[in-house]
């Protein structure tokens, strides 16, 4: 399976702007992996929900053909699922399918 899951937990925005975001819409735009799958989760979803310039961030990602999930247990601990969603994120509850990426020996990579 040609699919990259990058599992986004940190808050740090430079981090965000200058690896997550940056690699992974050029990893779609230039065929590096044919799927990747960005998970908000934990104080990405805080993060993501109450800065401006991270949605934006969001936005580029979701122009190239990123697809993005957030967990909703925390973005509901955190206030801002709504949103999420009004971001057309895929608000949801995470545990499950990030086991199943992990058993599917899918590729992750976590910041």
């Amino acid at each position: 399976m040609d699919k990259l899951n990058i599992l986004w937990t940190t808050d740090n925005k430079d981090t965000v702007i200058n690896m997550i975001s940056m690699y992974s819409t050029n990893a779609k735009k230039q065929g590096w992996w044919k799927e990747v799958n960005v998970i908000i989760w934990g104080p990405s979803a805080k993060l993501v929900g109450e800065d401006v310039e991270i949605q934006n961030e969001v936005r580029k990602m979701l122009a190239a053909g990123v697809q993005i999930e957030a967990c909703r247990a925390c973005s509901d601990n955190y206030g801002v699922s709504e949103i999420l969603e009004n971001l057309n994120l895929d608000v949801k509850y995470m545990g499950e399918p990030l086991t199943a990426y992990l058993k599917n020996d899918e590729k992750m990579l976590t910041l």
